[in-house]
């Protein structure tokens, strides 16, 4: 049983403290869950009302996440925020279309005839959307994802989840929006070095008061998850950030051992990213049974848009290759095949052109 704190420190005043020290923290480990396949895979999010009432009666193994009254950030920090200018810089042009890799023409993949997927029809639509920033699969959604979407990247570990969400904050960054990343697995200063050693320039972002990046403890983050829920639009607005990402929710889920419990803490907080008025990505661990669930099979649910990441292994075990398919998107037409990706220096790369076997 993970012991919870009682005791909460202000979560984002950190964000822009150059003077963290660069300690990576060990996740916490949890107990034995259930999977998805236990039936928790089909709950879905309009169950959230009964679940409340039932939770009223159930004890969890884990003390109950505490009110903090406490400000999400100091007076000082949100004024500071407030006064920085976003630079402006011009879109990111549309990038070519992009072959399979070099020598895996004969190999697992076979390329198709036309640049562009096929879609059943046209989308007649007035709402604003925007790219992702991911080679190859911006082209296989049609328009681009609906502004203030909920996403969540869902694979197992070395899929590119984090990577996935360093190249959607870029992509904005570079169009002269605000983001924030939020992390509960890295520190602070390992994110910044890490993406800028990909050559995401997060050290200037920061510098330039364009981008926070927050790490915090799990267990912190589950008792004044409350408070986060409540301050979190404030923070959005202050800050006016576009877009966010938390990496990862699987470690958030972790810390509620009840069942219901976990599912009305993530249905809450789910549901203030999206009044926050922000375009957010989460990541999240893929189920052990199936790649198309998470871990506890419940973000999928309470999320506008799905892509998940997988290992394809051919029947003779070559090579092991990645694969990426778009599960959902919610307002918006998409392919639904799925196509290979690689990562490289440069970050994910979907081959929009070529199929697998």
């Amino acid at each position: 049983m993970v012991a919870v704190s009682d005791d909460t420190d202000d979560w984002f005043e950190r964000a822009l403290d150059d003077e963290e020290t660069d300690e990576e923290r060990t996740p916490p480990t949890p107990e034995a869950e259930p999977t998805a396949s236990d039936g928790s895979a089909g709950d879905d999010a309009g169950k959230h009302d009964a679940d409340t009432e039932s939770n009223s009666t159930r004890e969890g193994d884990v003390a109950e996440a505490t009110d903090d009254d406490d400000p999400l950030f100091e007076e000082e920090f949100g004024d500071a925020l407030q006064d920085v200018d976003a630079p402006m810089t011009d879109a990111a042009a549309d990038g070519a279309a992009t072959s399979g890799p070099e020598g895996f023409d004969d190999l697992d993949f076979v390329l198709g005839g036309s640049d562009e997927p096929d879609f059943d029809e046209e989308i007649d639509s007035e709402l604003s959307r925007l790219e992702l920033g991911i080679e190859g699969l911006d082209r296989m959604i049609q328009g681009g994802v609906p502004e203030r979407s909920l996403i969540v990247t869902m694979g197992s570990a070395g899929t590119g989840k984090t990577t996935f969400g360093l190249q959607f904050l870029t992509h904005g960054l570079e169009q002269g929006e605000r983001a924030v990343f939020i992390t509960l697995e890295e520190s602070r200063d390992r994110v910044i070095n890490s993406a800028t050693e990909k050559g995401y320039a997060f050290d200037e972002y920061v510098a330039d008061g364009q981008l926070a990046v927050v790490d915090v403890d799990p267990i912190e983050m589950a008792n004044s998850l409350a408070s986060i829920r409540n301050e979190l639009p404030t923070l959005v607005e202050e800050f006016d950030a576009s877009r966010l990402v938390l990496d990862s929710v699987s470690l958030l889920e972790m810390m509620y051992e009840d069942r219901a419990k976990r599912r009305n803490e993530i249905y809450d907080f789910s549901r203030s990213l999206k009044e926050a008025g922000v375009t957010a990505l989460l990541t999240s661990e893929a189920s052990e049974e199936t790649p198309y669930a998470s871990r506890y099979g419940i973000v999928e649910y309470l999320t506008d848009a799905v892509f998940v990441l997988q290992y394809v292994r051919p029947d003779d075990f070559r090579e092991t290759r990645m694969a990426i398919e778009i599960q959902k998107i919610r307002d918006a037409n998409h392919s639904r095949e799925k196509k290979p990706y690689e990562i490289t220096a440069d970050g994910i790369s979907v081959y929009q052109q070529a199929n697998l076997f």
